[in-house]
């Protein structure tokens, strides 16, 4: 299925201090109407998985509204109005966990939920790491966590270790290493 429905209408359905709401109306290629509601969502993010030359992992602990508790995960942030992505990555890096990267490779774009959000994470690699703070916006400080990259099921048990975007990361990363691995000599 190729031919997307026919759009007969949009409006926004509500509206807040970060999120707007658009219901949209559809008509699909075999009659059948409907109408979507979906966040829009403005700006990309980026998701950095910071990695030190021994094979561990920082991850960011921080509080998180929705789920109203603590989660740990990789530093992430959006991309703001004409910043390029690398440089978003490395602001967001020393931002959350005062460090810098010698090295940021995009590994991959991906979206949450994309039948309700217009919104993607660009899932960076940090390597290199050196301290260099830069003052962020959050609350608190954010505590990092060391994690050895050869014990993903380790983590993955953790309660606390629960956001798609940073599971996604972690196999993301290690299938690009993995890659990186395979193809030097």
């Amino acid at each position: 299925m190729s031919n997307r429905p026919r759009i007969l209408g949009r409006r926004l359905a509500a509206q807040s201090r970060i999120f707007r709401v658009e219901a949209v109306d559809l008509e699909f290629a075999n009659g059948a109407r409907r109408t979507y509601e979906r966040i829009l969502g403005g700006r990309d993010s980026v998701m950095i998985v910071p990695l030190r030359e021994d094979g561990t992992l920082l991850l960011a602990r921080e509080y998180a509204a929705g789920s109203d508790d603590y989660q740990l995960g990789f530093p992430k942030g959006v991309v703001d109005p004409d910043e390029d992505l690398l440089d978003a990555a490395c602001r967001e890096l020393r931002e959350e966990l005062g460090l810098g990267a010698r090295e940021l490779r995009v590994v991959r774009r991906v979206s949450v939920v994309p039948g309700y959000i217009q919104h993607a994470t660009q899932i960076v690699l940090a390597r290199g790491l050196h301290p260099d703070p830069l003052p962020g916006d959050e609350p608190e400080p954010v505590g990092v966590v060391p994690w050895p990259l050869s014990d993903p099921d380790g983590l993955l048990a953790r309660p606390d270790f629960t956001e798609a975007r940073s599971v996604a990361a972690l196999f993301l990363v290690q299938r690009f290493l993995d890659a990186e691995r395979a193809a030097s000599p």
